[in-house]
C-alpha cells in the first residue's frame, strides 16, 4: 500500500539557514511556554508564605495562565494574519519577557497573578503563532520535521519547569524562575529583528461580533469551570458555565450567517480538518490529566517530595523529545494518519498501566510506563499539527494554528479541573490542592478511596484517549498531490 501523503512526493531539501533560524526562535519560545506554565508548582507553598497570600489565591497563578492562553490563542493567530505572523511573534516574546519581569518583582499575590497575565498573553501569542510561522516558511513536504521540533521544545520545557522550579525554588528562590526569562527574552526578540519574515500580512477581515462572542463564551466556560474544581458547584458559576455555552451557541448561529466569518464552520465538514482538531482536543483533555492524577498518587498517597515525584516522569519527556523530531521525519514520508493513532493509543495503554499501580507497587514502573507514553506524544504531535495545518491556506495558517492551539489549551484547563474535582470529591478541597502540591500525605482509609478515585479517573482518561483514537484514524488519508486547502476564515473578497 503507498504510503499517505498531503503532496506529491518531492526529493529531500537541507534546511536554509533562514529557516534553521525561525526553527530555533519557534523552539525556544514553544520550550519557554510550556517552562513556565509548570515552574510555579513546586514554589506554590513558598510564594504563599513569602506574599503572605493564602494557597487557594496563589494557585491562581497557574490557573491565569491556563485561562488566558485557551482564551486568546484563536484571536493571537489571527491577529498574526492580519499584521504579521513574524511581527505578533515576536511582539509576544517582548511581551512574555515583560510580564516574567514584574512576576519576578511582584511585591504581592494579586500583583503576582496581574503579571502572569501579561505573561500569559504573550505566551499565547507565541503559541498560537509558533505552527502558523513554521507552515509559513517550510513547504507542506518539508512541515513534519519542525512540528517534530515543537514537540521537542514542549517536552523539554515540561522536564525544566518542574525540576528547575524545585532547584531554583530551594536554592536562589522563587522570584528567579520568573528573573530566568529576562536575558533569554531579550536575546530572542533581538534575534526574531533580524530572522522573522516581515512581509507576511494576508487580507483577513476581522470579524468583531464573532471575536467578542467567542471570546466571551471561553471566559465563561473556562472560569466557571475552574471555580466549580477551587470551590465547588455553585449558583454563580453554573450560570457562568451556561451563559458561556449559550454565548458560544450564539457565536455559531452568527459564524454560519455572515459574509466574511472569523471561523469558516462550514469546512468543519472536511473530514481531515475537523476530526483532526478533534483529537487535538480530546487528547488533551485525556492525558494531561494524567499527569496531574500521577503526581497525586506518587505524593498523597506514596509519600515522595514534589522534586523526587517529578523525576519518575523525566525518562517520558526525555523520549518524548527525542521521539518527537524523528517521528516528524516520518510523517513527511508515510502521512499522519496510523502515526497520530498508533501514538494515542500507545498513551491510552501508558494510561491503563497507570491505572493498575497499587499503594505498594514497585515505584520503577512509572518511568518505563512513562517512555511509552513519551513515544506515543511523539507521534502524535508532530502528526495531527501537520494534518491540520495542511488543510490551511497561506492567509489563515494563524487562524489555523491559533484554533488548534485553543482546543488543546482547552482540553489541558479541563483536564485540571476534572482531576481536583475528582480529587476533592474523596478529600476535602484544601487537602486536595495540598496533595497535588506535595505539601500533605495520606495514609490510612483515607488513602484507600483516593486511590480508588484516582483509578476511576484513570480509566475515564482512556476512554476519552480511546474516543480521540476513533477520530484519528477516521479523520481518513489526506489527498495526493497538491493541496487543496480548507480555510478557516475567509479573507477579503
Amino acid at each position: 500500500m503507498a504510503p499517505e501523503s498531503a503532496t506529491a512526493p518531492t526529493p529531500p531539501a537541507r534546511p536554509s539557514p533562514h529557516e534553521n533560524g525561525v526553527l530555533l526562535l519557534v523552539t525556544l519560545g514553544t520550550l519557554m511556554v510550556s517552562v513556565d506554565s509548570t515552574i510555579v508548582i513546586l514554589a506554590l507553598p513558598t510564594m504563599a508564605r513569602e506574599l503572605v497570600s493564602p494557597l487557594d489565591t496563589v494557585i491562581w497563578t497557574i490557573l491565569v495562565y491556563l485561562l488566558i492562553t485557551a482564551v486568546l490563542t484563536t484571536q493571537a493567530g489571527r491577529l498574526g494574519d492580519m499584521l504579521g505572523r513574524g511581527r505578533i511573534y515576536n511582539a509576544g516574546f517582548a511581551l512574555f519577557t515583560i510580564g516574567s519581569g514584574l512576576s519576578g518583582f511582584a511585591p504581592t499575590a494579586e500583583f503576582l497573578i496581574a503579571a502572569r497575565a501579561v505573561q500569559a498573553i504573550g505566551g499565547a501569542v507565541i503559541f498560537a503563532n509558533g505552527g502558523a510561522l513554521i507552515a509559513h516558511v517550510f513547504p507542506p513536504e518539508r512541515r513534519g520535521r519542525p512540528f517534530g521540533f515543537l514537540v521537542f521544545g514542549w517536552s523539554v520545557g515540561a522536564i525544566l519547569g518542574v525540576l528547575l522550579g524545585g532547584v531554583i525554588t530551594t536554592t536562589l528562590g522563587w522570584r528567579y524562575n520568573f528573573l530566568i526569562n529576562l536575558p533569554i527574552g531579550v536575546g530572542a526578540v533581538l534575534l526574531g529583528l533580524r530572522t522573522l519574515p516581515r512581509g507576511d500580512r494576508e487580507r483577513v477581515h476581522f470579524d468583531l461580533p464573532g471575536f467578542v462572542l467567542f471570546s466571551a463564551a471561553l471566559v465563561g466556560i473556562c472560569y466557571g469551570t475552574i471555580e466549580i474544581a477551587a470551590i465547588g458547584a455553585t449558583a454563580m458559576n453554573a450560570a457562568l458555565v451556561a451563559v458561556g455555552l449559550v454565548l458560544l451557541a450564539a457565536f455559531v448561529a452568527v459564524e454560519l450567517r455572515v459574509a466574511r466569518p472569523m471561523l469558516e464552520l462550514r469546512e468543519f465538514r472536511q473530514r481531515l480538518l475537523g476530526f483532526s482538531l478533534a483529537a487535538s482536543f480530546l487528547q488533551a483533555l485525556g492525558y494531561l490529566a494524567v499527569v496531574f492524577l500521577l503526581t497525586m498518587y506518587l505524593q498523597g498517597l506514596r509519600g515522595l517530595s514534589p522534586l523526587d515525584a517529578s523525576v519518575l516522569l523525566v525518562p517520558g519527556y526525555l523520549v518524548g523529545a527525542v521521539a518527537g523530531p524523528f517521528m516528524g521525519r516520518q510523517v513527511d514520508r508515510v502521512g499522519p494518519r496510523a502515526l497520530a493513532t498508533g501514538g494515542i493509543v500507545l498513551m491510552m495503554a501508558a494510561v491503563l498501566a497507570y491505572a493498575a499501580l497499587s499503594l505498594d507497587a514497585w515505584l520503577g514502573w512509572v518511568p518505563v510506563i512513562s517512555i511509552v507514553s513519551g513515544v506515543g506524544g511523539g507521534m502524535f504531535w508532530p502528526a495531527n499539527n501537520t494534518a491540520i495545518m495542511s488543510q490551511a491556506s497561506p492567509r489563515t495558517f494563524g487562524a489555523v494554528s491559533g484554533l488548534r492551539a485553543t482546543l488543546s489549551n482547552m482540553g489541558t484547563l479541563l483536564s485540571f479541573v476534572l482531576t481536583l474535582s475528582i480529587a476533592s470529591a474523596s478529600v476535602p478541597r484544601y487537602v486536595a490542592y495540598e496533595v497535588f502540591l506535595g505539601t500533605t500525605n495520606l495514609i490510612g482509609g483515607i488513602g484507600v478511596t483516593f486511590l480508588t478515585g484516582i483509578h476511576a479517573a484513570l480509566y475515564g482518561s482512556a476512554a476519552i484517549l480511546g474516543l480521540a483514537a476513533l477520530f484519528s484514524w477516521a479523520r481518513g488519508r489526506p489527498p495526493t498531490g497538491p493541496p487543496v486547502p480548507a480555510p478557516l476564515g475567509s479573507a477579503s473578497r
